[in-house]
């Protein structure tokens, strides 16, 4: 059977606090739900798809710095969060926000989310900003959410990582960071890696000359997004900005108005299309077993 190991995006501290503050807990209770959702994809196929093994490595209590998720006042946000926030609606309206004081353009900006894509999309745009800002500014969270990552994928020795939100910034850096951990495909959804100006530039290793690269590691990397998730930035995809991207559909649509929920990228025909090659079927061996 295949083993995947898969890496959360935001907004799932609450399956920690759910577990009694159990990392282990809170990772078997996202694994489930990743499992469900994957399952309605691949027997979904014209000819069902087995679905793998699968274990998701958790590490959103890491990054959790006592802000309840989802709270849609922007004068909870910090000074480079309510930047983060300004520049993620310019990469979606440039002349949405007028200058000004810094704090006048978040609640603009937050103004423009709710009246465009309504409170939930509010309440996605402020904890992505809470978390990518604790994870892209704090040495220490950073490096202990690689760890997570780096543990799961050592201990597991998946032939997939199927990488979600900002869980695919973190998966991308742990794979450059361990090249002893081989990975056949790297399956990445809803990514926000080619952010220019919030995540891009701050990758780790930094792009060399306006250009990221597939991890060394990395035998094959798919990266797909749903044509209106606001995190999937910009909208042309991974491929023109990183080198070794070897399957890119930016516009595939998992819902109406659940453009960036991780069931909806596992359940969708394009994630099962994109795993099915790694599948092992009953009977059948890897080539490299």
């Amino acid at each position: 059977m295949t083993t995947v190991v898969g890496v959360h995006g935001i907004g799932n501290y609450h399956h920690y606090a759910d577990a009694g503050n159990s990392a282990e807990s809170a990772s078997a209770a996202l694994s489930g739900e990743w499992a469900a959702a994957l399952r309605r994809g691949l027997a979904a196929r014209p000819v069902p798809a087995p679905a793998p093994r699968l274990r998701v490595a958790y590490y959103a209590h890491l990054l959790h710095r006592g802000t309840a998720q989802g709270r849609d006042d922007v004068r909870f946000l910090d000074d480079t969060e309510q930047d983060l926030l300004i520049a993620l609606v310019d990469k979606h309206a440039p002349a949405a926000i007028a200058q000004g004081r810094r704090t006048l353009r978040a609640r603009a900006a937050a103004d423009w989310i709710t009246r465009r894509l309504g409170d939930r999309a509010l309440g996605l745009a402020l904890t992505f900003v809470r978390e990518a800002n604790a994870y892209l500014h704090s040495d220490t969270r950073r490096q202990q959410a690689r760890c997570a990552v780096a543990e799961a994928i050592a201990r597991d020795r998946p032939r997939v990582v199927i990488a979600h939100s900002l869980g695919t910034v973190i998966a991308y850096e742990t794979l450059w960071e361990h090249p002893e951990l081989p990975v056949d495909l790297l399956l990445t959804l809803g990514s926000p890696l080619a952010m220019p100006g919030v995540i891009f530039e701050l990758l780790h290793p930094a792009p060399v000359s306006g250009r990221g690269r597939r991890p060394p590691a990395v035998a094959a990397w798919a990266n797909l997004a749903d044509v209106g998730d606001i995190v999937a930035i910009p909208r042309t995809g991974l491929a023109p900005h990183f080198d070794g991207v070897t399957q890119d559909a930016p516009e595939i649509v998992i819902g109406e108005r659940d453009f960036h929920s991780v069931s909806g990228y596992l359940a969708a025909a394009e994630t099962a299309a994109a795993l099915e090659p790694y599948l092992q079927r009953p009977g059948t061996t890897r080539p490299d077993s």
